[in-house]
């Protein structure tokens, strides 16, 4: 991708690359490691980057750089794949408020979404699987996407316009669409429906930027229906990372900010619109419902590489996060209590 910023060149201006965060070290070391590929391609320009929560450096952190920079004006970009809450919420209530603070100028830009570059992201990492395996007829065999999920539908539906883009990019015989959590179907109860279909090689692509629980957990659950199915090839193909495409993606997104370009989808925002099932979440207050673990480094002891998931079946002191998630609340889920969807949002597990 040719970049030209000419706008860039103003020593006055830094771009902050907004993540989440996570107790998986490797986690957090390729996240630096997108956020370096950034700043290399924008030379001379200040870029930090920082998290929500479970991480170091702190949004406000990352911000306090580039005001050590004598950068006035800010060009913020969550890295995340769809906007839910963190790009909706959470990431530009917290930048307002430091922003009328301090008196720094911050324009967001929006989320990384769907263009030819991240569909053409994860069509390079399915190839690569493809690669690795014996040849097998691509009409037959099934693709599955998991997606993060989220309470937002918006960010849910589009995980399905990415497995449909692939389904149909390469050919596959059927696709379909799964999620690691909060929405349904689950991937293991997924799986578990998709099996019936009478594929004999399933794919697993999980839609993550990068490694962490979520990864793990879908691999797991993947690994468990397997075992119950060796009759079924089941290939799980990996995460998008710091993908050539995916860096251009972050510079497309910066680009739009200096051209007055960068306008997100509010005809389908819970917030803005009466959607169907959601009505009650029209016009709600944005504010941030990170504040009380943003700084807070819970590192995982266990997961040096990728995470393994490991320190979900061990009893290690989790007393401070443990207080804190209690504290992390949300507007009430209308589908908690879905039985395909996860046991931890049901309202019988509510305090």
């Amino acid at each position: 991708m040719t970049f030209s910023l000419l706008d860039l060149q103003e020593t006055s201006l830094g771009v902050l690359i907004c993540g989440h965060g996570s107790r998986n070290r490797l986690a957090i070391d390729e996240f630096a490691n997108l956020a370096k590929s950034i700043k290399s391609r924008l030379q001379g320009i200040p870029v930090e980057y920082g998290y929500l929560e479970f991480a170091q450096p702190t949004l406000r952190d990352a911000l306090d750089r580039l005001r050590e920079k004598s950068v006035k004006k800010v060009i913020a970009i969550p890295a995340m794949l769809f906007a839910a809450g963190h790009a909706k919420n959470d990431i530009p209530a917290l930048l307002n408020s430091y922003s009328e603070e301090k008196g720094l100028v911050i324009e967001y830009g929006r989320e990384l979404g769907i263009n030819n570059l991240m569909i053409g992201a994860a069509g390079e990492r399915l190839k690569q699987t493809l690669k690795e395996a014996e040849d097998f007829p691509l009409e037959q065999t099934l693709l599955v996407v998991v997606g993060r999920g989220s309470s937002d539908p918006d960010a849910n539906s589009n995980v399905s316009k990415i497995t449909r883009m692939l389904v149909e990019g390469f050919g596959f015989g059927w696709g379909e669409t799964l999620y690691s959590g909060v929405t349904f179907p689950l991937v293991e109860t997924g799986l578990r429906h998709i099996v019936c279909l009478g594929f004999k090689r399933i794919i697993v692509f999980p839609y993550f930027l990068f490694s962490g629980v979520l990864v793990s957990r879908v691999r797991k659950h993947t690994q468990n229906v397997s075992l119950d199915y060796p009759e079924i090839e089941f290939l799980t193909s990996n995460y998008l990372s710091d993908h050539p495409f995916v860096i251009d993606t972050f510079l497309e997104r910066i680009e739009e900010v200096l051209t007055g370009e960068s306008l997100m989808n509010c005809s389908l925002c819970k917030y803005r619109s009466d959607l169907l099932g959601f009505e009650n979440e029209v016009g709600l207050l944005q504010e941030s419902h990170h504040h009380h673990v943003e700084g807070l480094v819970e590192s995982c002891s266990l997961c040096e590489t990728e995470c393994t998931g490991a320190c979900q079946e061990e009893s290690f002191d989790q007393t401070v996060v443990s207080s804190s998630v209690s504290e992390h609340k949300h507007v009430h889920y209308p589908h908690a209590d879905h039985p395909l969807g996860p046991i931890t949002l049901r309202t019988s597990n509510e305090t």
